[in-house]
């Protein structure tokens, strides 16, 4: 476990993952979800290189098929530390014999953690070592604490989007795949007053670039934790029937496969590709505060 500090917060990142464990301000008030097992055994894992399902769990490239869990192999996989200093520490896993039977290309993924005042850097870089063009989806799954929530009390929160307009969501429930249709989000003027019900169909799942700005709200309307990202998707998440206490907020390059896709993996809607000795770099970032 490695810990970052400055004047703002102290985060904890793993190397199993690099994964982010913690993020405390200087009252040691912690805003990161913290994987109480009950609930959802995780913090904020990384999604690669898949982002949610695949349909009956499979996918095709050309004439071969392959397996692979919800979110891909990432998350549950030892990154080697490369870099660190007190605000910025750099993860990488590159690929191997165990991922290649899962995900059959070469690649190096990297993963960068830097702290600005009271802002998270994560930065992706994803890096083609391969003698072919690779194809990869990737994405953030960060879980906060839903403040003003009493220990027990039912789930209700609220959420800031940076559009004020109306803003469409997928459904991604039938086989944790998605549907074609589209339906409107309630929000009135940006915000998006949420319940346990509002997860009965899993992920809000917005996409089609409407939000690059999600920020989670305490009871006076003032912001806790805000999510930036230029992904093209964000997934709004908490787990349905467990009257979980936290909302993730996880920005997408990538989505699941829509229902009954038996296309190739390479023509996956918001498929990313790369060409050899090509490179992938993106970031989001998580501010605690104002």
């Amino acid at each position: 476990m490695e810990q970052l500090k400055n004047d703002f917060l102290t985060i904890e990142v793993s190397s199993l993952g690099a994964e982010l464990q913690s993020i405390k301000d200087l009252s040691g008030h912690e805003y990161l979800w913290q994987a109480d097992a009950r609930f959802w055994p995780r913090h904020s894992p990384i999604l690669f290189p898949i982002v949610c399902g695949l349909w009956e769990g499979k996918y095709r490239l050309g004439d071969k098929e392959f397996a692979m869990e919800r979110h891909g192999f990432a998350r549950d996989t030892e990154f080697k530390l490369i870099k660190k200093s007190d605000t910025r520490v750099t993860y990488a896993l590159e690929s191997s014999e165990t991922t290649l039977k899962l995900y059959p290309y070469h690649f190096i993924l990297s993963v960068t953690y830097k702290l600005e005042k009271n802002r998270i850097h994560i930065i992706w870089h994803v890096h083609n070592i391969d003698k072919q063009e690779i194809h990869f989806q990737i994405g953030g799954h960060p879980a906060f604490n839903v403040p003003n929530l009493a220990e027990g009390a039912p789930l209700t929160g609220i959420l800031r989007f940076d559009n004020k307009g109306q803003v469409e969501r997928i459904y991604g429930n039938v086989g944790g795949c998605i549907r074609p249709e589209r339906f409107p989000v309630d929000s009135n003027d940006g915000l998006w007053h949420f319940t346990e019900e509002s997860f009965k169909e899993d992920a809000v799942i917005i996409d089609r670039c409407q939000l690059h700005q999600v920020s989670l709200l305490d009871n006076k309307l003032h912001n806790v934790v805000t999510v930036n990202f230029n992904a093209p998707a964000v997934g709004i998440w908490s787990p349905y029937g467990k009257n979980a206490p936290f909302v993730c907020i996880e920005p997408w390059y990538g989505i699941h496969d829509a229902v009954e896709y038996h296309g190739d993996f390479r023509n996956k809607y918001l498929m990313n590709h790369l060409q050899p000795g090509a490179s992938f770099m993106s970031e989001y970032s998580i501010i605690i505060g104002k």
